[in-house]
């Protein structure tokens, strides 16, 4: 008999308390649903209801009132001393519990929202101009083209533009240490499909991009947390030498959750240390073109005597998360593994979207001043919104990227994004971007909505505060009349 994890099943039941009904009615759907895709097997025991109506902070009643339902409907059986657990059922032919994702970030991307503010996917609302003119300029260069369309390692054109980026940057790059990818997710997967083998340790910052955590977790690997910069980075050197890592993982520019930017020196040691332990550092700079000084820091690569830096790079940050074009900037040696390995798997990404990525990158400087500028606003504006409406919420301010990391004073955010839901607002819970499910008192929320629609979601997160807190402000409960 196996028991659910808690946090995997707050995680499965996602917007469970976002539509219309009795809680106890939403909650249920939610858990028959589970039961029937066979994500929740049979004899699975689930969570008390004191445990799990405190996770997900709701009266217990709820949870009971839930279960008895699902034990009516013969999917689950309750028996005083041996707890709650489903019922053995057949499942559909056509169901599968294989591949299911738990990760709260991802489950709002599979499950599109209804009637809620999502403050838990960063990316840019909404093709800008630029990216229609860049689609026009290649439909019009598409005519020229005479070949098959296949091209594992991205278009000739797009990789010496990719190429001629580092180059401005500092960093000798030519198109052979080029590859073109299906966004930077798709880098992230091939990089560690060649490089992680299942039980094999990858350390990574804590907390760091929960996307790459995914990756790193569906490869069977072991995954660590690893202090790279400031007064911790002292001991990163003696945590590679005992984890014998495979992989290091790091955001060292505009950094995904918390905006920060790496110092010169801790990307130099950084790129000292991948050399002295001879082990693969990927440097994603997903984010690298927005911070808010409006200069762009040196690649890690910058510093690095070998080949071991890795550079992971995106357009979906800079102009749209829907133009799926990322790269891979490595030796040429590797960029030669890795093109054969994703022509396994695609063959090579679409012509257009290359031709326009490629018009685009030429016009960097015009593109990046403007995106910079409205992501300082929201960030400013934002931080304004916290003080006035959650004054007791604590955060550092951001120098680039489109995230704040917040703390809450009390309680953890698993159990208030249930609140928050409620109020029509979605935040993710800080665990999902820790290695080990650490800061569950912290969440990542972004600065991409209107100036209207930012406010508004903040009010809500401050009404539903004020629910979960269970205090009362004379301060807030003014600044909700609106």
């Amino acid at each position: 008999m196996n028991g659910a994890n808690m946090d995997d099943l707050v995680d499965l039941l996602g917007r469970w308390a976002s539509g219309r009904g009795p809680l106890y009615l939403l909650l249920a759907a939610r858990l028959r649903a589970l039961i029937d895709d066979g994500v929740l097997a049979p004899d699975t025991t689930l969570p008390p209801d004191r445990a799990l109506a405190r996770r997900l902070a709701v009266a217990r009643g709820t949870v009971v009132a839930a279960y008895e339902l699902l034990q009516q409907e013969g999917r689950v059986t309750r028996r005083q001393g041996s707890g709650t657990r489903v019922a053995p059922m057949e499942l559909p032919a056509t169901r599968t519990a294989d591949g299911v994702v738990a990760n709260p970030l991802l489950q709002h991307i599979l499950h599109p929202p209804d009637g809620v503010r999502l403050l838990t996917c960063a990316a840019p609302y909404g093709p800008p101009a630029e990216l229609l003119e860049a689609y026009q300029e290649a439909a019009g260069r598409l005519s020229s083209r005479s070949d098959l369309g296949y091209h594992p390692a991205g278009l000739a054109e797009l990789r010496e533009e990719l190429a001629a980026y580092y180059r401005g940057r500092g960093l000798p790059t030519t198109a052979s240490e080029i590859l073109v990818t299906t966004g930077a997710q798709q880098a992230l997967t091939l990089l560690t499909g060649l490089l992680v083998s299942p039980g094999d340790t990858v350390l990574t910052e804590s907390p760091t991009y929960p996307g790459a955590l995914e990756v790193f977790r569906h490869a069977a690997a072991v995954v660590r947390p690893l202090s790279l910069a400031g007064p911790g980075g002292a001991l990163a050197g003696a945590d590679l030498a005992r984890e014998r890592a495979a992989l290091v993982y790091a955001v060292p520019t505009a950094s995904n959750p918390a905006g920060s930017v790496m110092a010169a020196g801790d990307r130099r040691r950084l790129a000292r240390l991948a050399a002295e332990h001879d082990v693969p550092l990927i440097d994603d700079e997903v984010c690298a073109e927005l911070c808010f000084s409006g200069e762009t820091p040196p690649p890690v690569a910058s510093y690095a005597a070998g080949e071991q830096v890795i550079t992971v790079g995106s357009l979906s940050k800079l102009v749209w998360g829907g133009l799926r074009i990322g790269w891979i900037r490595a030796s040429a040696p590797l960029i030669s593994r890795l093109a054969r390995l994703r022509a396994v798997h695609d063959l090579g990404g679409e012509t257009l979207g290359q031709l326009a990525a490629a018009a685009l990158l030429r016009r960097l400087e015009e593109i990046r001043p403007a995106r910079v500028r409205a992501l300082r606003e929201g960030h400013d504006h934002l931080c304004a919104l916290l003080r006035e409406h959650l004054p007791s919420w604590s955060f550092q301010p951001a120098l680039g990227g489109q995230t704040l990391w917040v703390r809450v004073p009390r309680g953890d955010v698993d159990s208030f994004s249930q609140v928050a839901l409620r109020h029509g607002v979605a935040v993710p819970p800080g665990r999902a971007f820790d290695p080990l499910g650490g800061h569950a008192e912290h969440t990542r929320l972004h600065f991409l909505f209107g100036r209207e629609e930012l406010s508004a979601a903040v009010r809500d997160l401050a009404a539903a505060w004020q629910a979960y807190d269970g205090t009362r402000r004379a301060a807030s409960r003014h600044a909700l009349i609106v």
